[in-house]
């Protein structure tokens, strides 16, 4: 199920970019359903054992999907972004979302994991979980 504060991000935005939102936000459910979800950094992020797994949010041309560890996920149509092990991909069209890579996506996910939860700690140094 999809928290009511996600839902209420995806509706204040423009028609297009709700759809995005809302289809991203059904597959992510659906195929992490056992991970924690809510507005984290003012966007929908999910969550397994209190570590950043994927979340999305609007960029001024498009909504950005991210994988906390999607660097290590061996797939080409995620693109690096920032300086840890995060990768994305970008939609300006809800038919671009290829609900296919993004389960296989999702399911590399849930099996490849860097230690986001605890980098702090570990002042900016990720370790492998999975």
């Amino acid at each position: 199920m999809i928290p009511k504060e996600i839902t209420e991000y995806n509706k204040k935005q423009s028609a297009n970019d709700k759809l995005i939102c809302k289809k991203l936000a059904e597959v992510i459910s659906e195929s992490l359903k056992t991970a924690e979800s809510k507005i984290w950094h003012a966007h929908p992020v999910w969550f397994i054992e209190g570590n950043p797994i994927a979340g999305y949010h609007k960029l001024k041309d498009s909504v950005r999907l991210l994988f906390w560890s999607g660097q290590s996920f061996d797939e080409p149509g995620l693109k690096p972004e920032g300086s840890f092990k995060a990768a994305e991909v970008r939609y300006t069209s809800p038919d671009e979302i290829k609900v296919t890579h993004l389960r296989r996506w999702l399911k590399k996910a849930k099996d490849i994991q860097w230690d986001y939860e605890n980098i702090v700690k570990r002042k900016g140094k990720l370790i492998r979980l999975k």
